[in-house]
C-alpha cells in the first residue's frame, strides 16, 4: 500500500472577505505541481461564504461536480431552470457535461454557509448537463460506510459519469472497518471532515487528507467521533 498525506495546514488558502476558502489541489490562485489531482480527484474546495453572498452565474463544462453542505443553506440556481437549496444532510452532483451555467448563493443573510465542493473528472465527455440533489442524513449507517456516489444510477446516493464511488463515515470513538476498493487499481482519497482517524500507523487529524494506493483492503479506525468522506477513483493520468 502506498500512501500520499496532505495536511490541512498545507491546503491552499484564500480569503476574500465574503469567501473563505481552502483548496486541497491546485486552483484559482493556488498552484503546486505536486497538487494538481489525484486521479480523477480534481479539487477539493472547503468553503465558507458569508451571510447573502456567493458564486454568481459561472460557467463550467466536461466536470462532474458534487456540493456537500456542512453548515447552513445553499442556493443553487443554473441554465438548465434548476432552483433549489441544498442543507446539511443533502448533496448535490452536477454534470457539466457540454457547458452550464449555475450560481452557488448563500441562503441566509445572517450566518454562513459551510460546504465541500468537489470535481471529479468523467470518463464521458459533451454529456448532456444533469442535476440532482438528494437527501442522505436518513440513511445514514452509524459505524459503517455510506455510499453517497456512484456510477451507477440504480445504486444507492446519487451516479456521476466516472467509475468512482463515495462513502461517508461517521463513527464513533474506537469503532473501525475496512474498506474494499471496488478495484484494485483504482485509489482512495480518505478526508476528514472532522475528528480523528488512523489508517495503519498514520493518524489523520480534521480536514487532513490521505491518498491511497496499490492496495485492494485498508482499515480505518476512529480514533474520536468523527465524519470521513472516503472517495474512490481511477487514477488517471491528467
Amino acid at each position: 500500500m502506498k500512501t500520499i498525506l496532505h495536511k490541512a495546514e498545507t491546503r491552499g488558502h484564500a480569503n476574500h472577505g465574503w469567501l473563505d476558502t481552502y483548496h486541497t489541489f491546485s486552483f484559482a490562485n493556488y498552484y503546486n505541481p505536486e497538487r494538481v489531482h489525484f486521479g480523477a480527484l480534481r479539487v477539493i474546495n472547503d468553503d465558507t461564504v458569508a451571510g447573502g453572498m456567493g458564486f454568481s452565474k459561472h460557467p463550467h463544462r466536461d466536470m462532474e461536480i458534487i456540493s456537500i453542505p456542512t453548515e447552513g443553506d445553499l442556493r443553487h440556481g443554473d441554465s438548465m431552470g434548476n432552483q433549489g437549496i441544498i442543507s446539511k444532510g443533502e448533496i448535490q452532483v452536477m454534470s457539466a457535461g457540454t457547458g452550464i451555467m449555475h450560481s452557488e448563493i448563500n441562503g441566509n443573510s445572517n450566518k454562513p454557509v459551510k460546504f465541500f465542493q468537489i470535481w471529479i473528472v468523467p470518463n464521458k465527455m459533451n454529456v448532456e448537463p444533469r442535476y440532482a440533489q438528494m437527501e442522505i442524513a436518513s440513511e445514514a449507517k452509524p459505524n459503517d460506510f455510506q455510499q453517497i456516489v456512484s456510477p451507477n444510477p440504480d445504486d444507492a446516493g446519487l451516479w456521476i459519469h466516472q467509475d468512482a464511488w463515495f462513502n461517508l463515515a461517521n463513527f464513533s470513538t474506537g469503532n473501525a472497518k475496512e474498506y474494499r476498493l471496488h478495484n484494485a487499481s483504482n485509489g482512495v482519497y480518505v478526508f476528514v471532515i472532522s475528528g480523528q482517524a488512523k489508517i495503519g500507523d498514520q493518524v489523520l487529524d480534521a480536514r487532513d487528507g490521505l491518498g491511497i494506493t496499490e492496495t485492494e483492503a485498508f482499515t480505518l479506525e476512529a480514533t474520536t467521533d468523527s465524519e470521513i468522506l472516503l472517495m474512490e477513483v481511477p487514477m488517471l493520468e491528467l
